[in-house]
């Protein structure tokens, strides 16, 4: 019998798998206010880009000079930020719907590897997805993070060298899936090099999508039958 072929799935995370509730911007801020030493009402714009663009672009929002060391320190203020509240996480976010599901029967199929391709850095997105026990069926070791490069496409290749790497499989483009909510997702499928499954949220319609380059869009996570198929087919 021949061998499955063998897929990488990369998912993205926020308004993707989770929802903090509103838990990350304030961590995010407490953590800013930690390493800098200055209070911040408001962030830089988060949809769909990496830590380090947006801590930087908070950083000028705020006229603040940056030594050099703010990022890796803010990195661990944050990471214990979302350890210490995983029970408000817990209350006030939630698991999407369906994402249990997906991940589920994926984790079923031989050949399909699933991890996450997010802008969060790695240990925040650890402590996110272990606070909702949506982790298990994720190689969290292979992952590409917004700790790996400022820019989400290069992000791709980054994800599939460790699974390769991992695995002792190469993983082409063309056997590479992002599932994601944003524009930035679909651009980093399509630059990075990889198929993409777009899912339309409370952020991104469907149509923005589809005008984005997405050839498949889904309203939500809950038809899994229909997403499993979608990531098999894919040749």
């Amino acid at each position: 019998m021949a061998e499955p072929v063998r897929k990488l799935v990369l998912w993205d995370i926020d308004h993707m798998l989770i929802e903090t509730g509103g838990v990350g911007s304030e961590v995010f801020k407490d953590a800013f206010e930690q390493v800098t030493g200055r209070k911040i009402n408001e962030m830089a714009e988060v949809t769909g880009r990496t830590e380090q663009v947006i801590f930087r672009e908070t950083l000028d929002m705020y006229g603040i000079e940056d030594p050099g060391g703010y990022f890796p320190r803010f990195v661990e203020v944050q990471s214990a930020g979302y350890r210490a509240r995983a029970d408000d996480m817990r209350r006030r976010g939630r698991v999407l719907p369906g994402a249990r599901e997906v991940l589920a029967a994926l984790a079923e199929l031989p050949g399909i590897t699933q991890t996450v391709l997010t802008g969060n850095p790695h240990p925040s997105a650890v402590e996110k997805l272990r606070a909702f026990e949506v982790d298990d069926k994720l190689d969290l070791n292979i992952g590409a993070y917004g700790t790996d490069d400022p820019a989400r496409p290069n992000l791709v290749g980054i994800a599939r060298q460790r699974a390769s790497q991992r695995y002792g499989v190469t993983f082409a483009p063309e056997r590479t899936v992002i599932i994601g909510d944003t524009v930035s997702d679909v651009d980093a499928a399509l630059t990075g090099g990889a198929q993409v499954i777009a899912v339309a949220s409370d952020r991104t319609t469907a149509d923005e999508l589809r005008d984005a380059g997405a050839a498949i869009v889904f309203p939500d996570l809950t038809d899994t039958a229909a997403i499993v198929h979608a990531i098999t087919a894919m040749r």
